[in-house]
């Protein structure tokens, strides 16, 4: 070999030697850099909104008794309960996806996508009284708002339960039965209870003042009481 391809050969050595040393060095300056906590630019995922269900709204799941019917609009339990929230600073927003006419079936089929929507942190269960109306079995009103609470506690809300009765002549039987009800419901699946919405004036002896012209639906007078009737219950919730 002549000298110059020696002088060759060492220069590719040498280079080799110092690409191999250049290296080593970055490995080991990762590594302690990883080993010390020193951080690594790293691509940053984009940062999703954050969703609290503990500040959701109050989402009212109800009937006529809360969708002011025949009612001035405004005038309604519901709508009182948001100005009573405001005036307590208790900053939330109230829901009210109640329709005349609702059962508990219809109730049951709309929850899933009203948890969706909203995703509320309360969820006020007002459904029953037209399933006694349209003599629908008790066995199947109590399992659709079993349904209901399971789905509203899986979302992550705490459940309300709102009870009604019914009168007399539905025969002493039923009528013990439907009120007991809904509060085999509370006690077993261990949720507040309302007894009854219209306590205070639809078991009084001056009842009549206080309904429609068609005896069935509370009037504007009335809507203060109903709302004194649930809010013992509710404020706890929302704290």
């Amino acid at each position: 070999m002549n000298q110059l391809d020696k002088k060759n050969t060492m220069d590719g050595r040498t280079h080799f030697a110092v690409q191999r040393r250049h290296c080593i060095a970055v490995a080991l300056t990762l590594a302690i850099s990883g080993a010390c906590g020193v951080a690594v630019a790293q691509p940053k995922a984009a940062a999703k909104p954050a969703v609290s269900l503990k500040s959701g709204p109050v989402l009212v799941l109800g009937d006529s008794l809360s969708a002011e019917y025949g009612l001035t609009r405004g005038k309604g339990w519901v709508q009182l309960l948001q100005q009573r929230m405001d005036a307590e600073k208790i900053q939330r927003k109230v829901v009210n996806s109640s329709i005349s006419g609702e059962t508990t079936s219809g109730g049951r089929s709309r929850l899933a996508s009203l948890l969706s929507q909203h995703q509320p942190a309360v969820v006020i269960l007002e459904l029953g009284g037209n399933d006694a109306l349209r003599g629908l079995a008790l066995q199947s009103t109590q399992s659709n708002l079993e349904a209901m609470v399971k789905a509203s506690k899986d979302s992550g809300a705490q459940v309300l339960l709102v009870g009604m009765q019914v009168p007399p002549n539905y025969g002493a039987t039923y009528t013990e039965q439907f009120a007991k009800m809904f509060e085999t419901i509370a006690s077993t699946q261990k949720l507040p209870l309302v007894p009854f919405l219209l306590a205070g004036f639809g078991d009084a002896p001056d009842a009549a003042q206080w309904f429609q012209s068609d005896r069935i639906h509370p009037n504007a007078n009335a809507q203060p009481q109903m709302l004194d009737n649930v809010w013992p219950k509710l404020k706890p919730l929302l704290k």
